[in-house]
């Protein structure tokens, strides 16, 4: 069997690491391959879900005694306590691990501190390998821990003109079936879906992971959220059906803002405190926009159909700006085709001052 270099394992760590998306929150992704002496893979593993086994031990098990003296590359710092696992620091050291290659550092303080154990314990420990890879893989959890609220993506669905329905309010469905699959496959992957009270009355959306296919529901639900500031939440709307955990958020209960709205960052903090590192924000345009001129979104992803309206709702209302100096500037990151529909991907710019 040919060795493999440490970036060639890295990389493999941060493909392992994807696997888990979607079922380890509220830990992170994590991905280990173990080398031994002469390079050679000896054992692979993910965090698989939330309570399960690390992807060191995983990784560890496989390779058996054959760890001793080998390298550990793992995209995330190995943790340094006892939770419902014991700490991935003390089983490298245990396995006679002689060198770990860490891509991105732990900045969670209560599970931090891996790199310095290892080196206490005369472990060669190197950071930094494929670190922006590995930090973009694990982005949500990373955004999340370092500032104390969730990552927020917006999704929307419009026309090319920007419609999202048309002038008498249709609006099933503006794109393909290949696009709302995708959707659902989104869905799957964060821990909270948010819409506003309006959109609710509107449209009265499940908010659900579902395999479009067959109207089965995903094995996994993330939480649905409505920001619902006044409680007009009718009692028999589909969100309250039982299919997932729904919390119906409102001012009296999260706290408002200037305007008597639920004030959106303590929105966010109540959510972090329920374990959410990732909410996928639905709709509607009007908190959309106050998402936006909030500063509040990380990333945007928009569905856009071959189609135009040239009447009808748009997919953003006021989101702050008042002329094009204001304009909230973003980067495009990727464009894929699904379907006949364009899936953009798109990172705000942050602002200056």
């Amino acid at each position: 069997m040919a060795s493999v270099s440490v970036d060639e394992a890295m990389r493999r760590a941060i493909e392992l690491a994807a696997r888990g998306l979607g079922t380890t929150s509220p830990n992170p992704v994590v991905g280990c391959v173990l080398l031994d002496e002469d390079g050679q893979v000896v054992g692979e593993g993910f965090h698989a879900y939330a309570g399960g086994p690390h992807a060191e031990i995983v990784a560890l098990a496989q390779a058996g005694q054959r760890a001793k003296g080998g390298t550990a590359v793992v995209t995330l710092e190995p943790c340094n306590h006892t939770g419902r696992t014991g700490p991935c620091s003390s089983a490298l050291v245990q396995a006679g691990v002689a060198r770990v290659v860490i891509a991105v550092p732990d900045p969670n303080p209560v599970a931090s501190g891996g790199a310095a154990t290892l080196r206490s314990a005369g472990v060669r420990v190197d950071l930094g390998v494929r670190g922006d890879e590995a930090e973009a893989g694990n982005v949500a959890w990373l955004t999340s821990m370092r500032r104390g609220w969730p990552y927020v993506i917006w999704k929307y669905a419009a026309t090319l003109d920007g419609r999202s329905a048309a002038a008498d309010g249709t609006s099933m469905w503006i794109t393909s079936e290949a696009a709302r699959i995708d959707v659902h496959a989104l869905r799957g992957t964060v821990d909270a879906v948010l819409a506003g009270v309006g959109t609710v009355l509107a449209d009265d959306p499940r908010l659900t992971a579902r395999n479009l296919r067959d109207g089965s529901l995903a094995i996994r639900q993330p939480l649905r959220v409505v920001v619902d500031s006044s409680g007009r939440t009718p009692a028999d709307a589909r969100v309250r059906d039982g299919a997932a955990r729904t919390w119906i958020a409102t001012a009296a209960e999260v706290g408002a803002d200037p305007h008597g709205r639920v004030d959106l960052p303590a929105l966010l903090a109540a959510l972090h405190q329920r374990g959410v590192r990732a909410v996928l924000l639905e709709g509607g345009p009007r908190l959309a926009g106050a998402f936006l001129a909030a500063g509040l979104v990380d990333k945007i992803i928009g569905y856009v159909a071959p189609r135009l309206l040239g009447a009808g709702p748009t997919a953003l209302l006021d989101a702050g700006v008042t002329t094009i100096a204001e304009a909230i500037d973003l980067e495009f990151v990727d464009v894929t085709q699904v379907g006949p529909d364009l899936r953009i991907t798109a990172l705000p710019r942050k602002r200056e001052g």
